[in-house]
C-alpha cells in the first residue's frame, strides 16, 4: 500500500513493537500529525466481547470535558411545543414529515447526529435502514431519544460522542483535535476510557480490553498498554 512522505517520516517516531503509557503515546500522536489541517485524532479500542450476542453489547454515549474541535450539526425530530425548544435550545434543523421525506427523496444528510422526542420515533423508525447504517438513528442508550431536547442539544454541542462497538468488537472514537495539546487529549481519553470501562457488560468473559491504538487523520497507529489503561 502507498504511503505518503509525511507518513513514512511520522513511522520512524514509532517503535511499532511498543506499547506506550497513555501520556506518551498521545504526545506521539501530535508529533505525527503532520497535514496541513488540524487532524483529528482518534482512539481505536478492541473489546474482549463478542457483539453478535445482545449481552455483550457495549454502547453509550459521554461528554468529553474539552469538547471534540469540531462543530457538530443537530437535527431534532419533534412536534408540538417541543419544536421551539429545540430550535431555541440550539437547534441547526427541526421538523417531522418534513424531514423524513427530505431524507428519503433527496439523500439529504447535512447534519451529524439526530436527536427525537419518544412520541417521534415510529416517524423516525422509517428511516431506520438510511440512518442505521451511517450510526445515526437516535438511540436511549445515546441519550438522543429524550423529552429534555434542551439539555440534549447543548450536551452534544459541549462535546458529547457515541461510542458503539463494530462488527469486528472495535470501537472508533474522535478524542479532539491534535492541536489540542497532549492535557486536553488526555483528559478526553481518559473520559473516554473510564466510560468503556465501566460499561464492560456482566457477560463479558477473559481479558476486556484486547487493545488500544490512538492515531491521527492521516498519521500511523499508536500501540498503547491497555494495562497502564485500565489502572
Amino acid at each position: 500500500m502507498f504511503r505518503g512522505k509525511k507518513y513514512e517520516e511520522s513511522s520512524k517516531l514509532i517503535d511499532r513493537l511498543k506499547f506506550y503509557d497513555p501520556a506518551e503515546a498521545l504526545d506521539l500522536v501530535q508529533k505525527t500529525a503532520k497535514a496541513k489541517f488540524d487532524e483529528t485524532v482518534e482512539a481505536h479500542i478492541r473489546l474482549g466481547v463478542d457483539s453478535r450476542h445482545a449481552d455483550q453489547q457495549v454502547r453509550g454515549a459521554v461528554v468529553l470535558p474539552p469538547g471534540t474541535g469540531k462543530k457538530v450539526r443537530v437535527l431534532v425530530f419533534a412536534k408540538g411545543d417541543k419544536v421551539k425548544e429545540a430550535e431555541q435550545g440550539g437547534a441547526d434543523y427541526v421538523g417531522a414529515e418534513d424531514l423524513v421525506a427530505k431524507i428519503q427523496n433527496e439523500n439529504w444528510f447535512d447534519f451529524d447526529v439526530v436527536v427525537a422526542t419518544p412520541d417521534m420515533m415510529g416517524v423516525v423508525g422509517r428511516l431506520g435502514k438510511i440512518l442505521g447504517p451511517k450510526g445515526l438513528m437516535p438511540n436511549p442508550k445515546a441519550g438522543t431519544v429524550t423529552m429534555d431536547v434542551v439539555k440534549a442539544i447543548a450536551d452534544i454541542k459541549a462535546g458529547k460522542i457515541e461510542y458503539r462497538l463494530d462488527k469486528t468488537n472495535i470501537i472508533h472514537c474522535p478524542i479532539g483535535k491534535a492541536s489540542f495539546g497532549a492535557e486536553k487529549l488526555g483528559d478526553n481519553f481518559r473520559t473516554l476510557m473510564e466510560a468503556i470501562l465501566k460499561a464492560k457488560p456482566a457477560a463479558a468473559k477473559g481479558q476486556y480490553l484486547k487493545s488500544v491504538v490512538v492515531s491521527s487523520t492521516m498519521g500511523p497507529g499508536i500501540k498503547v498498554n491497555p494495562v497502564k489503561v485500565a489502572d
